[in-house]
């Protein structure tokens, strides 16, 4: 039976701090219903035969690393059970939850979550631009995880910054498949002899876009299995606040020196973000609606390349297409999307003035 960490102050919170020791010990020393939002790395459980592999499937040697310890799936799904049942505690009414892992483990967190009560909000997968290869050439390239991301109950009403999503997106419906490196280069932290402070470090990117959707400034964002830190130095960033857990002093220490340097948006900056945010949405059919343009108006790309017609109804009509701003956009060019408000313009006075300044006039006047 798992110990209950001592609390000496039950109702406060250690904010932007990191707790040492053991994770389902330090979720239950915490207030019951306090923590906006948790994203979870939890280790990944055995494949086969009790050799630890790596998501590459790269054998592990030895028995001393930050991978897979557990003897068999009962135990890592007791292990599973008992995190997830302290985070489900330690969560608001509204708050949501992310998980990530690989097939080693994603399926029977997946099935934990569901048996506990927590109601499934999307998977999304992260697919790797620049993936570790298969060194055994057995199998294909594993090049993704998973993210779970679910609210504590069927009757939370969880948070989902839809418009910050589309602005991050340029202006396009976030999809459930997040194109992002890993984390490389100057990001990825190392010690003194040049290797790897953390084996599984995630990319800022990712826990920038997970916090930009899920969380507003100033919630509580906890993370149980804190590593080197990523989730604590992007809450600081962008004015969250943060608590992580991790049991190994190596780790902490190196997330500590990591968070201390970060500096988080400027207030202005951050003022500037939520009102973009908050800014109502437009769709390119009230501009045809209020007059700003007229059915039969012929739009050029931003280049001068291509040509649209605007249709009555709001859509476009190039010589070979027919859709969306948006759509319209990506296909004259063969890309995958486009901004159409960016993209497509009107001639005036010998130059190009993007679709999007009637836009911005529109809202101006809605104000």
């Amino acid at each position: 039976m798992t110990k209950k960490a001592p609390n000496p102050n039950p109702t406060a919170l250690p904010l932007d701090s990191i707790i040492g020791g053991d994770s389902i010990e330090a979720l239950n020393s915490l207030p019951e219903a306090s923590i906006d939002m948790i994203f979870a790395d939890p280790p990944y459980n055995l494949q086969l035969s009790g050799e630890l592999h790596r998501p590459n499937n790269s054998r592990v040697d030895g028995v001393d690393n930050d991978w897979d310890k557990f003897a068999d799936f009962a135990t890592y799904d007791r292990f599973t059970e008992g995190w997830l049942k302290a985070a489900r505690r330690v969560l608001k009414e509204d708050g949501s939850l992310w998980v990530i892992g690989s097939y080693h483990n994603i399926f029977r967190v997946g099935a934990k979550l569901q048996d506990l009560g927590f109601w499934m909000l999307n998977d999304v997968i992260w697919r790797k631009t620049n993936p570790m290869p298969n060194f055994r050439g057995r199998r294909f390239t594993n090049a993704h995880e998973t993210m779970i991301w679910c609210a504590k109950s069927a009757e939370s009403r969880h948070q989902f910054n839809y418009e910050a999503m589309k602005t991050l997106n340029d202006d396009l419906q976030m999809r459930s498949d997040w194109l992002i490196p890993i984390c490389s280069g100057s990001e990825r932290l190392k010690g003194e002899d040049g290797a790897k402070s953390h084996p599984t470090q995630k990319p800022e990117a990712l826990l920038y876009r997970v916090l930009m959707a899920a969380t507003r400034p100033g919630d509580v964002v906890l993370d149980p299995f804190f590593g080197s830190g990523t989730t604590g130095a992007v809450a600081k960033k962008l004015g969250r606040h943060w608590i992580g857990i991790e049991r190994d002093p190596a780790y902490i220490k190196v997330a500590r020196a990591r968070i201390a340097k970060v500096q988080p948006v400027a207030e202005k900056d951050m003022l500037q973000i939520i009102a973009k945010r908050e800014e109502p949405r437009i769709p390119f059919g009230w501009l045809i609606e209020r007059g700003l343009l007229e059915p039969g108006t012929v739009l050029s790309s931003n280049n001068g390349r291509w040509t649209a017609k605007v249709r009555a109804d709001g859509t476009l009509i190039s010589a070979d297409h027919r859709g969306s701003i948006h759509q319209v956009g990506a296909a004259v060019q063969g890309a995958p999307a486009c901004n159409g408000w960016q993209f497509w313009c009107v001639p005036r006075e010998g130059q190009l003035i993007p679709i999007d300044y009637f836009r911005q006039q529109l809202r101006a006047e809605l104000h």
